[in-house]
Order: C-alpha cells, then structure tokens, then sequence
C-alpha cells in the first residue's frame, strides 16, 4: 500500500464526528472532468486531492467540516487519507447515508479522465480493506446505490458490482452481507425522530412494544424500553424479513415503509412553523437543516450534493420546490420558499 497521510499533505486532524463502525464503504468519482494530464504527472494527483478538499471546506451550502471522503485514490496506485478511519464521511448524500457506508474517492470524473486504471482500483482495494480491519462492515456499495446520482460513473460502478475484486488477483471476491448475528449500528430520521442504535424516546418503546404485539419480541429479555438496543435491531429486522425485505432493507433499522406498516402512522408532530424570513437568500440557521433533513425524509433532496445543513441555497429552494409541486401547487405557490401550508404537509 502507498499511503499518503494528512500528516504528509500539511493537513491538521479531521473536524469531522467519530463514526466507529458503518455497514460497508461505498465508492465515488469526482462528477466533473478530470484532466488526464494526472496521468503523466503524479503531482498533479497530489494538487488534484489538496484542490478537492479546499472546494469542500469553501463550500457554505453543504457546510464541510473537512474533505467528504475517508480516503482517494489516484491513476498511480497512491491512497490519499482524507477524513481517514473512524470518521464520518460527508459525501454519501445525507445524514442517514453518511453513517451507514465510509467512502472513498477515485481520481475518475465525467470527461477526460474516465477510466479506473489497475493501479487505482488496487489502491480503492487497498482502501476498502483499511477501512473494513478498523470498523467497516463487509458491504462494498457505489455511491448511486440508495442516492439518486451517475457517481461512481459506469466504468468504476462495473468493478464494484463485481465485487471490487483486486486487479490481478485469481478468485473474485463478492460483497458480503453482514452476519445475521451482528445487529446494525446507526440511526435513521423518520418525520423528526430518531431510530436505530442509541435512539431515546417514548416513540422507541412504542415500536418496541408494536413489534411484541405482532409477534417479534423474542429478542428482547425483558421487554421494550425507550432506549433502542440490539435486541430492538434484531426483533425489528425479523419484522422486515416477515415483509419480504432483503439485504440492508432488513437489517433491523426502520424505514418509513415499513415503521408505518408496523404502527399504521408514522410517529412526529408538526413544528411549529419559524417564519419565512429564516429561508431567505444567505440565511444560515438550525431551521434550514431542520427543514433540509425532513425534505431528504420525504424523499425531496435530490438536489443536496451531500446534505441538509444550516445555510439556506439554491439546493434547498429547488428541493422545496419539488415538493411543492408535488402537492399540485404551481407559479407562485411552487416558488421553492416555504410557507406555513408547506411546512404543516412537509411533516404531516
């Protein structure tokens, strides 16, 4: 493995939050093009990575705390760390996503530079296996999976569908599924409200208590309570699987579906709502994050690079705006600045 540490780069820490364990890593390209002038040229693989993460740290809209990535990896075999282990990625779409997979980039984009060479799938392979022996589960996923994007392109995408095998190597190595004994450890928000490892509240013990009374509490050695444990996961997850769910989709943390197919609503009360003035051009406040993770909760965030945050651009307004016309409102009504009408059936 050639590693490049942040050490190397001139680089402080991460800022970034802890993140100990995910399900996997998930794969990405840069989205743009790349010159093929890195080929020739490894230091311009070097400038390539120190650009990516000064455009991240400028970037007020998706408010980076440090480059997305945990790792990149260049044409030449070389891995760069980014955020590195143990940390939450900021690229994987949203909250929800950033704490399910790690991610790693390779130095591919849209044009130009298109195609992975065997050296950087050797050093992305280099990076899954760093990030699987400190904590990553044993999915390996491309970033379009879960996330309406074309990133990691359709050359890279092909490789991870085969299993990210290491160029040259003999046998090719499928993802692997977490182990039906090992609960999932992340959480989820649905209408407001925490769910999965570490949740609190009232509404846990409701689902706790729904999942006994259908008949999938055998978990649990005492009984619900409002803090969600393994045994909620895993009661949860036979829930799914009695569904027909597969894969991630039964891994025992809920989704909307399925929560509402359990309780037959979907717990949360409406906010009250701030007021127009906090959604305006420039504005940068808890209420645009807010109302950024419920729009991602609906489904209406589409247009987040990486995710809902606190300074109000054209991302969210274009994101309302979907969401307004979704509602059969359009002109005035469908402007993508949100209303009282439009925040009650956000979260209705």
């Amino acid at each position: 493995m050639q590693l490049v540490t942040r050490d190397q780069l001139g680089w402080p820490s991460s800022a970034a939050p802890d993140q100990a364990t995910t399900l996997g890593v998930k794969v990405h390209y840069e989205g743009t093009p790349v010159s093929t002038d890195l080929q020739a040229d490894h230091s311009q693989c070097v400038q390539e990575v120190k650009d990516i993460r000064e455009s991240h740290l400028a970037n007020r809209q998706e408010n980076y705390s440090d480059i997305a990535y945990n790792y990149l990896a260049c044409v030449h075999g070389v891995l760069f760390e980014g955020r590195g282990i143990g940390k939450r990625t900021g690229a994987n779409g949203n909250q929800d996503l950033n704490r399910a997979h790690y991610a790693i980039c390779g130095l591919v984009g849209s044009d130009g530079l298109t195609e992975p060479t065997p050296e950087l799938l050797s050093a992305i392979r280099d990076g899954i296996d760093l990030l699987q022996a400190n904590g990553a589960g044993g999915e390996i996923r491309g970033h379009r999976d879960g996330y309406a994007t074309d990133c990691p392109g359709e050359p890279l995408y092909r490789w991870v569908q085969a299993g990210a095998p290491r160029p040259g190597s003999t046998s090719t190595p499928q993802p692997s599924e977490p182990p039906a004994d090992h609960p999932a450890r992340y959480q989820v928000t649905i209408n407001g409200l925490q769910y999965g490892n570490g949740a609190h509240g009232d509404h846990v013990t409701a689902v706790g208590q729904a999942l006994v009374s259908q008949g999938f509490g055998s978990h649990y050695q005492v009984g619900p309570s409002p803090d969600w444990s393994d045994a909620d996961t895993l009661n949860y997850r036979d829930f799914q699987l009695s569904l027909g769910y597969q894969g991630q989709d039964a891994d025992g943390v809920p989704g909307e579906s399925s929560l509402r197919q359990l309780l037959g609503y979907l717990p949360g009360g409406v906010p009250a709502f701030p007021g127009r003035q906090w959604f305006q051009p420039g504005a940068h406040n808890d209420y645009v994050a807010q109302l950024g993770r419920q729009l991602v909760a609906r489904g209406y965030g589409q247009h987040y690079r990486v995710g809902a945050g606190p300074d109000w651009g054209e991302a969210d307004r274009a994101n309302v705006a979907d969401f307004q016309r979704a509602q059969g409102w359009s002109g005035s009504d469908a402007d993508g600045y949100p209303g009282p009408e439009t925040w009650r059936r956000l979260w209705s």
